[in-house]
């Protein structure tokens, strides 16, 4: 990939630009069903807001990736008397990163634009300059001058983003509000429409499913891998790179952006589908990271594991910097290798492939 005259993928950017707290992934799953539903043989949609998208239905083994659609983000609780909007938190926030923000609030009537306030330093005790504010010590300014005022233009549980849009600093480095995880489901929908575009159909029926809710609890993927019932899945998140200051690698790890996929080992990871990733990686040629983990990781896989009777399950990260704060930060060159690991693995399996252990 030449980094001097690279162009991001419009599926990816499309992902990017879409606003969807979890539990409000409208924009996100309209993107995805824009873009993959035509490389579909079949195309779902269910209760959660989940997309289950599938290609070759008759094929074994039943192969599930997933990448979750939803993002971080805040939800409007209560306006004062005078206008200002208090909220709280959809997913994990870094309180210290909310105020100074601007924000858009999605609404009916469409998008609504203002700012996360607080009280100004000045105004602060020596005492309350060491603190970071409760979440109902911060609002949000539309510049209403009264609660009716303010009423006319939003609502009670009106969803609300940060205004950090997608740009690429410095070749394939870029920044997002929502790399977490936008960029796993482009990377699932998109390894489903490479393998609908090859010559040689897979043995393999291949199901990409961009989740809902995982940021709050990896709702959507419960329910959809129920539905799917796969012998195997991988779930494909980001991961954090611990390529910069005042990160210890004797408690994090050793990853970086540009270094390739991260491949998880652990109790979460099918220690079978580890070895087939690691093998694919080898045939592609693609550089990969490795990241162990005793527990059961905080990504869409720890509930697909135990669907059902068992699933054997992998997980791959994009390495990412800054994860959960309005500018995160990711090597682009990691997606597409994360794209091609995935479409090798995909070919590789063949009929009766279940990697029981």
């Amino acid at each position: 990939m030449s980094k001097s005259s690279y162009s991001p993928p419009v599926f990816l950017t499309d992902l990017l630009a879409a606003r969807a707290p979890s539990g409000d992934e409208f924009e996100s799953q309209a993107v995805f069903d824009r873009y993959v539903t035509p490389a579909a043989d079949t195309y779902q949609k269910d209760a959660l807001g989940n997309r289950i998208a599938t290609l070759n239905p008759k094929g074994d083994p039943v192969l599930m990736l997933a990448g979750h659609l939803d993002e971080l983000g805040l939800l409007i609780t209560y306006v004062n008397p005078e206008g200002f909007l208090y909220f709280n938190t959809i997913g994990g926030h870094d309180r210290v990163m909310i105020a100074g923000r601007r924000v858009i609030i999605r609404t009916a009537q469409g998008p609504v634009r203002g700012i996360t306030g607080k009280r100004a330093i000045h105004l602060m005790s020596p005492e309350d300059r060491k603190k970071v504010p409760e979440i109902h010590e911060m609002w949000i300014d539309i510049g209403a001058t009264s609660k009716a005022d303010a009423l006319q233009r939003i609502r009670i549980g009106d969803t609300v983003t940060y205004d950090h849009e997608f740009e690429l600093l410095h070749g394939t480095i870029g920044t997002a509000r929502a790399f977490d995880n936008k960029a796993g489901a482009y990377i699932v929908g998109e390894t489903l429409i490479r393998l609908a575009a090859g010559k040689k159909k897979t043995a393999a029926q291949v199901v990409a499913v961009g989740t809902a809710q995982e940021e709050i609890g990896v709702r959507g993927a419960t329910t959809s891998s129920y539905h799917v019932d796969p012998h195997i899945a991988i779930a494909v998140d980001v991961g954090h790179a611990t390529d910069h200051p005042d990160c210890d690698n004797r408690k994090y790890g050793e990853t970086k952006l540009g270094g390739g996929p991260i491949i998880c080992r652990g109790p979460n990871i099918n220690p079978l589908v580890y070895e087939r990733l690691v093998k694919a990686a080898r045939k592609a040629k693609i550089d990969y990271q490795l990241e162990a983990d005793p527990r059961p990781t905080g990504t869409d896989a720890r509930a697909i594991q135990m669907a059902r009777g068992g699933v054997a399950t992998g997980l791959i990260s994009v390495p990412l910097r800054y994860m959960h704060t309005p500018s995160e930060m990711v090597d682009l060159a990691d997606i597409e290798a994360s794209v091609k690991l995935l479409v090798e693995f995909a070919k590789a399996l063949k009929p009766g492939d279940y990697l029981h252990w």
